[in-house]
C-alpha cells in the first residue's frame, strides 16, 4: 500500500481510483497505456505504490482514458505533491512515451491504414524502419547514456535521408527506462532552447531537430552551443542525451577553421560538435536494399510502393518523404500545372517514354483544361506552369524537372 510506503493518504486514494478505473474498462495496463497515448512504463509507475506521484499530465491523460472526472483527479494529484513535500517538476520535456513521431518532425510517408493494435493514427503511417551503419553508432551512444554517460550526436544529411527517423527509432530503449523528451519550440526554437537548457535534467533528451535553428542563430547561436556544452559536462545534471539534425552545408559552415583577421563566427559551436557528427548516407546499400525488399515481402506496403520506383538508385527514405507532397502538390496545383501533370501521366500510362519533351506536353495539356481556364491563359503560362512544376519537396523532388541527356559513351580504344 502507498501508505506504508510513505505515501500520503491523498496519493492512495488517487492510484485507487485510478486501480478502479482500470478494472471497470476490463484493460490491461498495455491497453490503457495506448489508450491514454502514454507509454507502457509511464502507466506502470502512475498504478505502482512504490513510485512516487505522478505528473498532473499523465493524471489527465489517464482520466480522460478510464472517463473518471478529470478536475477531481488533478486535485488530488495537487494535494498529494503538496503532503508529499516535493514537486514533481523534472525539468522541460515529457516521457518519450507520451510523444508521436510527426510531433517531433518525423516526415510522414503516407497515410493509413496502419497495423492492428498500432498506436499510430490512421492519418499518419511509416514504413518499418531499415537500419542501416550510422544506427549502430547511434545505438552506442544510447547505451553510454543509459550506462550513466551524457553523449551528445548530431546527423548530417541531405533532405530526407532519414536523420529524424533515426533519432527517434534510437531513443526508444530509453522510453522503456522512463527517460523524457524535450523539443524546444515555442515561442521560437533558439529562444526557448536558450531560457530553458538551465533547467534539463537528469535521463533527459534534448531534440534539436533542424539545429541550425539553434547553432546557427545570428543573436544567440553560441550561447545556446554554450549552454549545451555545460549540461553535458554537468555530473549532477547528468546522464542526458542531446541529438540533433544539419544539412551538409550548415556542418561545414559551422565546423570551417576561422579566417585570420576575421571574425570567428562559430567558435563554441565547432568545439561542441567536433567529434560528434554523424554521417547519413543518401542511399540504401546493398545490404539495406536487400532489408527493405524482405519488409516489403512480409506486407510493408509503403516499403513495396518506394521499391518500385527507387530501388535502382536507393533513395528510398527521399521517395517516401516526397511522396506525399508531391500528391498533395498535385492536388493543389493550378489549372494550368495541373493540366501538364495530367498530360505528362497519361502519356506515361500509354508507354511513352520516361523523358517527355517540353513541346510535347505544353501542346497536351491545353487539352486537359476547361474552356472557362482556357479562356483564362495569359501570355506565359506554359513557363509559370512549369516554374510551379519544378520547385522540389522533401527528399529534393518535384513533380516536373529538367532533364539532361548524358552524352553517349564510346567504348575504349583497344
Amino acid at each position: 500500500m502507498d501508505e506504508q510506503n510513505g505515501h500520503s493518504p491523498q496519493l492512495t486514494k488517487l492510484r485507487g481510483r485510478l486501480a478502479d478505473g482500470l478494472a471497470r474498462a476490463r484493460l490491461n495496463q498495455t491497453q490503457l497505456a495506448r489508450r491514454a497515448g502514454l507509454g507502457r512504463t509511464t502507466v506502470s509507475e502512475a498504478l505502482s505504490p512504490q513510485k512516487p506521484v505522478p505528473s498532473a499530465e499523465t493524471v489527465a491523460a489517464l482520466s480522460r482514458a478510464l472517463q473518471l472526472p478529470e478536475v477531481e483527479m488533478l486535485a488530488l494529484q495537487r494535494t498529494a505533491v503538496q503532503q508529499a513535500g516535493t514537486s514533481t517538476t523534472e525539468g522541460p520535456g515529457r516521457p518519450i512515451g507520451e510523444w508521436a513521431p510527426h510531433d517531433l518532425e518525423v516526415h510522414r510517408a503516407g497515410p493509413g491504414p496502419t497495423a492492428a493494435g498500432s498506436d499510430m493514427s490512421a492519418e499518419w503511417a511509416w514504413p518499418a524502419y531499415v537500419r542501416r551503419e550510422h544506427d549502430r553508432v547511434l545505438d552506442k551512444a544510447v547505451d553510454d547514456t543509459m550506462a550513466g554517460r551524457s553523449r551528445i550526436m548530431v546527423l548530417v544529411g541531405a533532405s530526407s535521408t532519414g536523420k529524424t527517423r533515426a533519432c527517434w527509432e534510437a531513443v526508444q530503449p530509453l522510453a522503456d527506462q522512463g527517460w523524457r523528451l524535450w523539443h524546444p519550440f515555442d515561442p521560437t526554437r533558439a529562444q526557448a532552447a536558450l531560457e530553458q537548457l538551465h533547467r534539463v535534467g537528469p535521463r533527459t533528451v534534448v531534440w534539436l531537430n533542424e539545429a541550425q535553428h539553434y547553432l546557427g542563430d545570428r543573436a544567440v547561436g553560441e550561447q545556446i552551443a554554450a549552454a549545451v556544452h555545460r549540461l553535458l559536462v554537468s555530473r549532477e545534471r547528468g546522464p542526458v542525451l542531446v541529438l540533433g539534425t544539419l544539412w551538409p552545408e550548415y556542418a561545414t559552415q559551422y565546423t570551417a577553421l576561422p579566417i585570420p583577421a576575421e571574425p570567428d563566427l562559430h567558435s563554441r559551436v565547432r568545439e561542441l560538435l567536433a567529434g560528434h557528427l554523424l554521417a547519413v548516407p543518401d542511399a540504401f546499400d546493398a545490404p539495406a536494399l536487400a532489408a527493405a525488399r524482405a519488409l516489403a515481402k512480409d506486407g510493408d506496403w509503403l516499403l513495396a510502393d518506394a521499391l518500385t520506383r527507387a530501388h535502382a538508385d536507393g533513395r528510398i527514405t527521399q521517395d517516401l518523404a516526397g511522396a506525399p507532397e508531391l500528391l498533395n502538390r498535385y492536388q493543389h496545383a493550378g489549372p494550368a500545372a495541373k493540366a501538364v501533370l495530367q498530360a505528362a501521366m497519361d502519356a506515361r500510362r500509354l508507354g511513352v517514354g520516361l523523358h517527355l519533351p517540353q513541346a510535347f506536353l505544353t501542346d497536351a495539356a491545353t487539352d486537359y483544361l476547361s474552356q472557362s481556364d482556357y479562356d483564362q491563359l495569359t501570355d506565359g503560362w506554359a513557363e509559370q506552369a512549369y516554374a510551379e512544376l519544378a520547385k522540389p519537396v522533401h527528399g529534393k523532388q518535384a513533380p516536373l524537372r529538367q532533364t539532361i541527356p548524358r552524352p553517349l559513351r564510346r567504348p575504349p580504344a583497344p
